[in-house]
């Protein structure tokens, strides 16, 4: 972590598992500066110097800590609000006093009040000559000096020049040794009509009007952040590497959590929305982009995808792919820029080591492949990247059925509205332009009406001509699911901006999807999962009996779907296919793992639990309408395909394969 850098995080009174968390999350960041406030209105109410005795040692022990002194007492103030004057203008330099009996071993710096020309932490209108302040402050700034502590000047938001030559006039300046700064550019400061000049320019005019008061004060940019409403990752890494660049003493970025959305802020529940997204990380901890990469490399790793997140320079118009630094964006790009094609992913990056995928894209095609670091629910981002495009295959998505019962809101916000502005953007466009969605299997239910009966090779249909065929698009569509109804709902949103706006769009609702470059987890990518935690000998998971069947498709067959369907829009328009394997890469999940333990030669530590929610015991997809619309070769046989990506794992977490492995276990293993 740079050394001039630190975060902002304000603890209410009584936030003692907040505060640990926080100091736990700002300590594996490699954060070595934190800037809290101490209210002194809390420290006189109850439970207020019980708190205090509390969180300040146990902040000062881990952090160099900036308190920042605030917020009248009530029964001190002169009216009875904290933004008030206190009645005795020389009440802050005794509480100034007490701090640094009680904690000064804690700190060395001390802030006097936050943005005061901010009428909710100073009401200005009862001090229009800032007299009261002026005295207040420098009997404060005086005495803590003299014990010792070297004060900072609380900063004005926006930044307020002729108020900080007041404060020089006043004598403050003179008993201070830093000065602050406030800067939200993109946020509370548009950068758009020279209204944000820059941290050069801003941190100029404060040491030019500072300069004859106090040539030796050191400015530091107390607060700084931008806040995600819009879902915009891109500009939270702008507005933090521009932050890193200031000219100044030190900078604290605000904040590391989101606002829970109970939690009231100044002006009043939900005043303004922007409030609640400034966290390097979501409310419920969950990291967004900046959060994890300052946690997964720090200040170098944000720096470079800094680098990598530039705005995209297309020379021609480009083939766009939302979510394409995932695992089939990615194949998908790789084969759309080995045709010659000019290919622009669209990605929050959302999930980790996707990165990697797109690191790998551009180091293969510099001249072809452009990335937006964008949001689908980032309406305004969405508009721009679809502005050029010839065609758009829509792969982002939340893809978890897991994680859709853990937060719906986000789920429903991602695949349905992120399909939406999608869809909203085109056909604003004008043009007629292509969109092809990844859609589901998930779009038909848990399938109960499909009678089943167990057989060798698990769950199977009763009925023959299931069995022979799979499952058409006549099934009838069943959402269940958070997940089954946002990815449902999405995909008759594509069908019907076709229908009724004349749209070209396809749907391809996928089975289970596997091959290179995929992250599997235990939530979704299950054939890559059970692979990367057998090939590192680590248990694994099965959620119900292990006999539910899946028919896997391996992603280059799956991309050549892709690509027919957008070569051949005239013909597929309007129309939805069902994606798979089909009956003939039908597999079991027990029969998938007896296939790793025979290849790897040992026994797979398989570990039971209850079912999992709308989980479908049985799905192989008839896909020989697909087949026949986008003239799709056979599949690759699914033992042929695990064997490529097993191999690409192991080489992955350098653990050797026998070469002949799959032919020698090939016969004693169960089809």
């Amino acid at each position: 972590m740079s050394p001039k850098l630190g975060f902002v995080e304000w603890f209410r009174l009584g936030q003692h598992r907040h505060a640990e968390e926080a100091a736990d999350a700002l300590t594996a960041m490699g954060v070595r500066h934190l800037r809290t406030h101490v209210s002194w209105a809390d420290y006189r109410a109850a439970g207020g110097e019980a708190w205090y005795d509390w969180l300040l040692p146990m902040l000062g022990a881990r952090f160099e800590l900036l308190p920042c002194l605030h917020y009248t007492p009530p029964d001190l103030s002169e009216d009875g609000r904290t933004a008030a004057p206190p009645r005795d203008l020389k009440a802050l330099a005794d509480f100034v006093d007490l701090i640094c009996d009680r904690y000064g071993d804690s700190f060395t710096w001390l802030e006097l009040w936050n943005e005061p020309n901010n009428i909710l932490d100073w009401d200005w209108r009862l001090d229009r000559d800032w007299l009261k302040f002026s005295a207040m402050l420098g009997a404060a700034a005086y005495w803590a000096q003299q014990r010792g502590k070297r004060v900072v000047l609380p900063a004005s938001c926006p930044t307020d020049l002729h108020w900080l030559r007041l404060m020089g006039e006043r004598g403050i300046l003179n008993v201070v040794d830093a000065v602050g700064v406030h800067g939200f550019p993109g946020t509370w400061e548009s950068t758009h009509a020279g209204v944000w000049r820059g941290w050069d320019e801003v941190v100029a005019e404060v040491r030019r009007t500072i300069a004859p008061f106090n040539a030796q004060a050191e400015i530091w940019v107390t607060e700084t952040g931008y806040s995600t409403w819009r879902q915009d990752p891109a500009p939270q890494l702008t507005a933090f590497n521009a932050a890193l660049d200031a000219p100044a003493s030190r900078v604290y970025w605000y904040g590391l959590r989101d606002l829970p959305t109970d939690v009231d802020v100044q002006e009043g529940p939900h005043f303004d929305e922007r409030h609640y997204h400034f966290g390097v990380d979501h409310a419920d901890g969950r990291p967004k982009l900046l959060g994890r990469l300052l946690r997964d490399g720090g200040i170098e790793s944000v720096r470079l995808m800094g680098k990598m997140a530039a705005p995209a320079i297309v020379s021609t118009k480009p083939l766009l792919i939302t979510g394409g630094a995932g695992f089939i964006g990615a194949n998908l790009a790789h084969r759309l820029a080995s045709e010659g094609e000019h290919v622009l992913l669209y990605d929050a990056l959302a999930r980790p080591g996707v990165e990697q995928n797109l690191a790998w894209l551009r180091h293969q095609f510099p001249d072809r492949i452009s990335f937006t670091l964008g949001d689908t629910r980032d309406r305004a981002s969405v508009t721009q990247a679809t502005a050029e495009a010839a065609a758009v295959f829509h792969l982002a998505a939340q893809v978890a059925v897991t994680t859709s019962l853990e937060d719906p809101e986000d789920d429903l916000q991602t695949n349905i509205m992120g399909t939406f502005n999608l869809l909203e953007a085109l056909r604003r466009k004008g043009s007629v332009t292509p969109i092809i969605f990844a859609s589901t299997n998930k779009v038909y239910g848990d399938l109960a009406q499909v009678e089943l009966a167990m057989s060798h090779q698990g769950w199977t249909p009763r009925d023959a001509a299931l069995r022979r065929d799979g499952l058409s698009e006549d099934m009838p569509l069943s959402f269940a699911t958070p997940y089954g109804c946002s990815k449902g709902a999405a995909d008759q949103y594509v069908l019907d901006y076709g229908h009724s706006f004349g749209l070209p769009s396809c749907v391809l609702r996928m089975s289970c999807i596997y091959g290179p470059r995929q992250l599997g987890t235990e939530d979704q990518g299950w054939v890559a999962h059970f692979m990367l935690r057998a090939v590192q000998d680590e248990p694994i998971m099965l959620y119900g009996d292990g006999h539910q069947v899946r028919d896997i498709l391996y992603v280059s067959d799956a991309v050549a779907a892709y690509v027919s369907a957008w070569k051949r829009i005239g013909a597929v328009a309007g129309q939805a296919f069902n994606l798979g394997g089909g009956p003939d890469n039908a597999v079991s999940l027990l029969s998938l793992l007896a296939h790793l333990e025979a290849v790897l030669g040992r026994p797979i530590d398989v570990r039971f639990a209850d079912w999992r929610q709308n989980d479908q015991r049985y799905f192989v997809a008839d896909s020989r309408r697909a087949r026949e619309a986008l003239q799709l070769p056979p599949p690759r046989a699914w033992r042929d395909g695990s064997a490529l990506l097993l191999r690409e794992i192991a080489d992955r977490h350098n653990v050797r394969l026998a070469g002949d492995a799959f032919k020698q276990t090939e016969a004693r293993v169960p089809a």
